[in-house]
């Protein structure tokens, strides 16, 4: 159990690594939700346009 205190806190220096972590951690999430939701789109553009004959639909952004 000690040794894992021990890594837990990094040396002394937890205060800075791990809210570096977070903040990676974070930044990776919010790139995850940010390319499923371009996916998502461009699913429904290619679906629009494959079932318009190649006309896109009106409520897409360009």
């Amino acid at each position: 159990m000690d040794s894992v205190l021990k890594f837990l806190s990094m040396g002394g220096y937890a205060a800075f690594v791990w809210p570096a972590v977070g903040v990676v951690a974070l930044g990776m999430l919010l790139l995850l939700f940010h390319t499923l939701r371009t996916l998502k789109q461009r699913e429904r553009t290619l679906a629009a346009l494959t079932t318009n004959g190649g006309e896109a639909a009106d409520n897409e952004e360009t």
